[in-house]
């Protein structure tokens, strides 16, 4: 099989879904108030009890395989990196570096980020820098709901603060990504195409090898947006 043989997601959606908007407004009024699992919050103490409770703090939500947690731990060497993912076995794969060479900033937790973020926000702490790398990008019309920036959750991550990067290889995915984030956040968001000389996940190599045009929205939070008076932790 040949390697560079990614495709671009194929939806019948070829631009901005048309309930994008009507969901944001539902999800930004109505609370969100899925139980948390305690394993998730177990996660998160696995995830902060190496942390000095100084160094600034790196989410890699969704991390897969964790290449580009190592990759942002070397090179953030003053940060504390965390690499989420749901499923242990993405997590427990071969990493490029023996154990002996692995930075020492980082740690990897088994956390399902619906969670993750929520509870991070109810902690009250922010991330320096926020990654969503290559999420699963749902392109048939009827899973708008799975897609992160149309989830209940997505206004939960503005109050987290930071440098938020969201990477994709399907345009629609960046234009609802930044309108939601732009809604949200009532400031002008846009998305950009740019190049990986030096890709940060297997999957952006293997897009990029492809010949696929990529895709990510940049923004700075700061110190974090509030959430909504609707809106509940």
């Amino acid at each position: 099989m040949s390697y560079a043989n990614s495709r671009i997601p194929s939806s019948a959606q070829q631009g901005m879904h048309e309930s994008l908007l009507k969901r944001l407004e539902k999800h930004r009024r109505e609370p969100f108030r899925k139980p948390y699992a305690d394993y998730n919050r177990e996660a998160l103490a696995a995830a902060l009890a190496g942390w000095d409770r100084r160094a600034p703090l790196i989410l890699d939500a969704g991390c897969g395989v964790g290449h580009s947690t190592i990759q942002l731990a070397r090179a953030y060497p003053d940060h504390w990196v965390m690499g989420v993912d749901q499923s242990e076995d993405r997590l427990t794969r071969r990493k490029p570096y023996p154990q002996a060479l692995m930075p020492k900033n980082l740690v990897f937790v088994r956390a399902d980020l619906v969670d993750f973020w929520r509870l991070l926000g109810d902690e009250g702490l922010k991330l320096a820098r926020h990654y969503i790398l290559y999420p699963n990008p749902w392109p048939k019309i009827g899973h708008l709901g799975r897609r992160w920036h149309a989830h209940p959750v997505f206004p939960h991550l503005l109050p987290l603060g930071g440098v938020l990067e969201c990477r994709t290889n399907w345009q629609v995915y960046a234009e609802e990504f930044a309108c939601a984030l732009g809604l949200l956040t009532e400031r002008e968001m846009g998305w950009e195409a740019f190049e990986a000389p030096v890709p940060l996940t297997p999957f952006e190599r293997k897009y990029r090898d492809s010949g696929q045009t990529l895709f990510r929205i940049v923004t700075d939070l700061g110190a974090g947006l509030a959430l909504s008076s609707g809106e509940s932790k």
